[in-house]
């Protein structure tokens, strides 16, 4: 029974995620989950600091917690979680397309999604540390600390 609820909690926030939609037909830049970090940053003619504005200016302000460059449903685009701005509690992740800088879409995360999400995050940044080792490419979320 502790396994069934501790693989539920793991992975809500997917599930949720999956049931927004899909980018691909509305992006601007297309790319596959295998190309390498380095390449999909030299495929983005949008570049990060201004996709950073991009997706604070769609929520009003605030500040990005975590994200960065990735793959999703085919297409490149950039992922940040930006906390404040307009609203008051939770999170709010933004889409934007790293060929135009077009927002593709925002989803709200409350404060429990978010608490649900910390130990995918963790998983997320072990495995971009092995990675890093391993490749000696920094992973999406080790290059956005330095």
């Amino acid at each position: 029974m502790k396994g069934m609820l501790l693989a539920l909690l793991v992975s809500a926030p997917f599930a949720v995620s999956a049931a927004t939609g899909t980018f691909k037909d509305t992006c601007s830049t297309k790319a596959s989950k295998t190309t390498k970090k380095s390449e999909l940053m030299s495929m983005a003619k949008i570049k990060s600091d201004e996709a950073k504005k991009i997706a604070m200016d769609a929520v009003g302000g605030g500040s990005i917690v975590k994200g960065g460059i990735e793959t999703e449903d085919g297409c490149l685009i950039y992922s940040y979680h930006v906390k404040g701005g307009k609203q008051d509690k939770g999170q709010t992740e933004v889409f934007v397309d790293a060929g135009d800088g077009k927002v593709l879409g925002t989803e709200k995360e409350g404060q429990f999604r978010a608490a649900l999400e910390k130990p995918v995050d963790k998983t997320k940044e072990l495995a971009g540390k092995t990675k890093e080792a391993v490749t000696g490419e920094p992973s999406t979320n080790q290059a956005m600390k330095k």
